[in-house]
């Protein structure tokens, strides 16, 4: 698998702060990003917004809108999860990448990012997925493991994908195999199965005995 690194971009130069508003109008019209990198000499000093950028007179420079620049950034060493945690929160298509000593080295581009997630086990291996939910005082990662290991099954991937004062809830990939005994072991230990599954024994038993009720109602 390749490394986050390797999807460094240098395409494109960073703005300098002292750029015209219409150079860099100009770049958004052809180039589709939301934000891009400003640099005064060797110093990262933020992005500038597409959005923003249009509602700026033409005829001056961006060092009159240093106010609008926003410091968003990623570092060298940062993992996939974190970088793509940034490009949430900034909500850009783009973000700027400085090393430990804050040398600006190049941008990620969101859809380079998506591109090495895909390639990820979790995304890339087949699997099942699973949703469970139980009070957010009483769920433990561990046990979530020992549950999936104990019925034969391999974690592919596990994180909390919802989240409130009283519940969690976690998304849990695993190798194909089992699925159903994993099911039940998670109902016995009090956790509530989200997801939908065609395997799950429990859930087929009260669906068989409803549709039979039903029948026997309407006789």
């Amino acid at each position: 698998m390749r490394q986050l690194s390797e999807y460094i971009n240098n395409d494109f130069k960073p703005f300098s702060i002292n750029e015209s508003v219409t150079e860099i109008q100009d770049f958004f019209a052809d180039i589709n990003y939301s934000h891009f990198p400003v640099m005064d000499g060797e110093v990262y000093l933020g992005c500038i917004s597409a959005v923003d950028i249009e509602t700026f007179e033409r005829q001056k420079h961006i060092s009159d809108y240093r106010y609008a620049l926003e410091g968003f950034f990623v570092r060298t060493i940062m993992s996939w999860l974190d970088v793509l945690e940034v490009f949430a929160r900034s909500n850009a298509t783009i973000v700027p990448i400085l090393d430990e000593t804050n040398k600006y080295v190049g941008y990620y581009e969101i859809t380079d990012v998506i591109k090495f997630l895909n390639e990820t086990p979790f995304l890339k291996e087949t699997g099942g997925i699973i949703i469970v939910e139980k009070p957010i005082a009483d769920y433990s990662m561990s046990q979530i493991t020992q549950i999936v290991e104990s019925n034969n099954g391999k974690l592919l991937g596990v994180f909390v994908s919802e989240a409130t004062a009283e519940k969690v809830q976690v998304t849990v990939k695993t190798t194909l195999g089992g699925i159903n005994e994993i099911i039940q072991s998670f109902r016995r230990y009090n956790y509530e199965i989200i997801s939908e599954h065609h395997e799950d024994d429990y859930m087929n038993t009260l669906k068989e005995r409803s549709e039979y009720l039903d029948k026997y109602l309407n006789i």
